[in-house]
């Protein structure tokens, strides 16, 4: 009988997601780079406690090539790929610059035209508009 509720409830969340319809641009994808893993699991993990994200994916094994005060820079470095509200990238992007190493951190977004309609409404359900972050 709980599989059977447990089955159902599923099914009717899905038909409740599928009657809504997204709104193109509603949320959004921040890419983050960091300079390695302890980095990165910190950041993604405060940036999802204070509902600025509903998820954090940390990309490895990134080769980045740059220029730097007039040099050509090759690090090795990860990407966050960060899933959020569009009305939460510049508190995202003011939170990353006061929380990560760099001098000049990276952060850049844009908007989600189309997905699986059920993530995204989630995301719009995990990230807060308001201020009630976690401290």
């Amino acid at each position: 009988m709980p599989l059977l509720l447990s089955v159902l409830r599923r099914v009717v969340t899905m038909a409740e997601f599928q009657t809504r319809s997204y709104t193109s641009g509603t949320a959004s994808m921040a890419f983050v780079t960091v300079p390695n893993i302890e980095v990165g699991k910190k950041l993604a993990g405060d940036i999802v406690k204070n509902k600025l994200a509903a998820c954090v994916n940390i990309i490895p094994q990134v080769t980045s090539i740059y220029e730097w005060e007039d040099k050509i820079q090759e690090d090795s470095e990860l990407i966050l790929m960060i899933k959020t509200l569009t009305v939460k990238i510049d508190e995202l992007s003011e939170f990353v610059r006061k929380n990560h190493p760099y001098e000049v951190a990276e952060v850049i977004s844009a908007p989600i035209e189309n997905g699986n309609p059920p993530y995204l409404e989630w995301i719009s359900k995990v990230v807060t508009v308001t201020g009630n972050q976690k401290k």
